[in-house]
């Protein structure tokens, strides 16, 4: 787990690991993890019919980097179940402020406009839906 620091600024910074899947074998699962962004969350993650997981990240966070995989995995076999989403916290301060999250990743499950699940800390992919079967 990463605290935010200050001083951390956008410049340089991307969604590292993330974005449009289109490689090796989840290529047949394009957009499967999408970056949203403070313009666009209400439209994607609050205003989805399915539940959706967001990853809060940062491009200086490891942790982060290492759920990437898990993350591609999960949108690829939840598909139609759960949407995949990731929210880089550098670049899109006020959706981070809003949902007080203060350390990466942070991993939230929206359904049907609100929070309904909030993880701390990457985890393997066998826990996480462990963890999350019963939002599902």
């Amino acid at each position: 787990m990463v605290h935010v620091k200050a001083g951390h600024g956008t410049a340089g910074h991307g969604t590292a690991g993330h974005g449009t899947v289109g490689h090796g074998a989840a290529g047949a699962v394009q957009d499967a993890v999408r970056t949203v962004v403070d313009a666009d969350f209400a439209a994607e993650v609050l205003g989805s019919d399915l539940p959706v997981l967001v990853e809060f990240t940062a491009a200086w966070c490891a942790p982060c980097r290492m759920m990437a995989p898990v993350l591609t995995e999960i949108a690829g076999e939840e598909a139609g179940r759960l949407r995949v989403a990731v929210l880089d916290v550098d670049e899109n301060p006020e959706t981070t402020a809003a949902y007080g999250v203060l350390s990466m990743p942070t991993l939230m499950v929206f359904r049907g406009g609100e929070p309904v699940r909030s993880l701390v800390g990457a985890r393997p992919k066998r826990r996480l839906l462990q963890e999350l079967a019963d939002v599902l």
